[in-house]
């Protein structure tokens, strides 16, 4: 076995390349350079190493967005750990579950939020990514002393991450991600969008997920690029940075607010070659006035946690609004019926898929993995699709109520089971509205045994409940209405509420 499957020896032999370049430039100053990369992920692995984190062994990670986390990702796998990146807004409440299922030797967090992970911690050990200090991962990288460290081998197979993904039971599942897949994925993206050696990259994504993480930071690494390290999204920011750059990855709330913006101009955009959006379905509205703003057609693309990248539309060719485009190469698709049988082109079913970028299963859940896979090794992505003649892909709706609220994805019976248990609540059902800002708004539609029972009790009764879960209304009805099975009928509840947010 060589390190050439650790994905990490893939960047290093970039950054090589690269030499003095820029890696990460904040506004005008430049944090990293690629010629920084070698020393300073070497000596964050062996401070790993000297924490008592071996191959294999898990890493959580809960800290903000910054240089050092970008630095502690690669670092880990350098060292041959698997990363397991974590909200920034989930509470210890839910913590508990995540580092009760991961098992990580070594938990890392920000120092506001150390005491009470320590106590959720188990057996792992807990630093922090503050600067300095006593138990923060620099007096780690201070004590191990080195400034080399050899890249742990790695089979294509071996993981490289855990992602939490939610499901219909409330319980978040990882999905197991390793080196070929995660590589898998960003040389095809490399290929397909026509990575360019002089491309600056916006990155003003979180960290903690695929879009963010794996698919900008790698398309970067690979190419030895430089990015614009944006903290956090900022219109007036992002827009800055355009005439500088040359592509930029965001959600729709990203769009939405820039073609908002007076600042979008067709001159603030003349140097941009690619505008990518994903993590949630785009409006043709906000396509086509963000074409008219910039003259540029925006390219959608579809993924999901458990395999990256799946779909695109064409770098070259029509990207139509309303789809996502064809399946990658070396992505095999199919829309199918509930029982696997692939329905005529056009017809809405499930999409189904396998590849080189599918995952290696959920974490300690091989049942669940199994309920999700078919004998012939197509994955159910549990979205509702349409496939037309020439191959190209539209998500017309999703199974199991998933929301989908700036980018983020939430599943609706967690926070139902959270409404339940408040005392006064009859039964509660959470659905989708649409949002003009996040796409989608979480919404509770709640009937109450006591009639004195409020909007804010029930909001201050969720407070163990990460903030972007949180509804953002709470609307009391008699009764929910259900199908001759006693199924709440969240397709009407939707309907009711469609307008909750539009414009009058």
């Amino acid at each position: 076995m060589t390190d050439q499957a650790n994905l990490f020896a893939r960047f290093l032999a970039a950054a090589k390349q690269a030499g003095d370049k820029p890696f990460l430039v904040e506004g005008d100053t430049v944090r990293l350079s690629y010629a920084d990369l070698d020393r300073e992920t070497a000596r964050r692995a062996a401070a790993l190493a000297g924490l008592g984190a071996q191959p294999g062994d898990r890493i959580v990670v809960q800290v903000d967005k910054s240089i050092e986390n970008v630095l502690l990702y690669l670092a880990s796998l350098r060292a041959g750990l698997v990363y397991v990146p974590l909200n920034t807004a989930y509470t210890p409440a839910e913590l508990d579950y995540f580092i009760g299922d991961a098992e990580p030797a070594v938990v890392v967090c920000d120092p506001a939020k150390e005491q009470a992970i320590a106590a959720v911690s188990g057996a792992a050990k807990v630093v922090t990514l503050d600067a300095e200090g006593t138990g923060s991962l620099a007096e780690a990288v201070q004590a191990a002393g080195e400034d080399a460290f050899d890249t742990v081998a790695r089979a294509a197979n071996d993981l490289a991450a855990i992602c939490y993904t939610s499901g219909t039971t409330g319980r978040s599942k990882g999905a197991m991600l390793s080196h070929g897949n995660l590589a898998s994925n960003a040389e095809t993206l490399f290929d397909i969008w026509h990575w360019q050696p002089d491309d600056v990259l916006i990155h003003a994504l979180p960290i903690y997920h695929v879009h963010g993480l794996f698919v900008a930071l790698h398309l970067a690494l690979l190419g030895g690029s430089t990015i614009r390290f944006h903290r956090g999204f900022d219109a007036d920011a992002v827009l800055a940075d355009l005439p500088r750059s040359s592509v930029l990855m965001g959600v729709p709330t990203f769009y939405v607010r820039l073609a908002a913006h007076d600042g979008l101009t067709r001159d603030a955009a003349r140097n941009m070659r690619l505008f990518i959006s994903g993590s949630a379905p785009l409006l043709e509205s906000t396509f086509a006035e963000f074409e008219a703003k910039t003259g540029m057609r925006m390219l959608e693309r579809y993924g999901m946690t458990e395999a990256g990248m799946i779909c695109s539309n064409p770098y070259d060719g029509e990207r139509v609004p309303g789809t996502v485009g064809f399946p990658l190469p070396g992505v095999s698709a199919r829309v199918a019926d509930e029982s696997g049988a692939e329905v005529p082109r056009g017809e809405p079913g499930v999409l189904e898929i396998k590849g080189p970028n599918l995952f290696q299963g959920y974490w300690k859940k091989p049942d669940k993995t199994a309920e999700e896979m078919r004998d012939d090794g197509y994955f159910v992505t549990g979205d509702i699709s349409t496939m037309d003649a020439d191959g190209r892909v539209a998500i017309v709706g999703r199974a199991k109520d998933l929301i989908i609220a700036g980018g983020l994805n939430i599943y609706p019976k967690e926070i139902e089971l959270a409404i339940d248990a408040v005392q006064g609540v009859g039964e509660g059902a959470v659905i989708g509205v649409p949002h003009p800002d996040l796409g989608e708004a979480v919404v509770a539609v709640v009937t109450r045994i006591d009639p004195d029972l409020n909007e804010a009790a029930v909001l201050a009764a969720l407070g163990d409940l990460a903030r972007f879960k949180q509804p953002r209304r709470v609307i009391f009805a008699d009764a929910l209405p259900r199908n001759a099975m006693g199924k709440v009928q969240k397709a009407k509840l939707r309907e009711a509420h469609a307008g909750l947010y539009s414009s009058s």
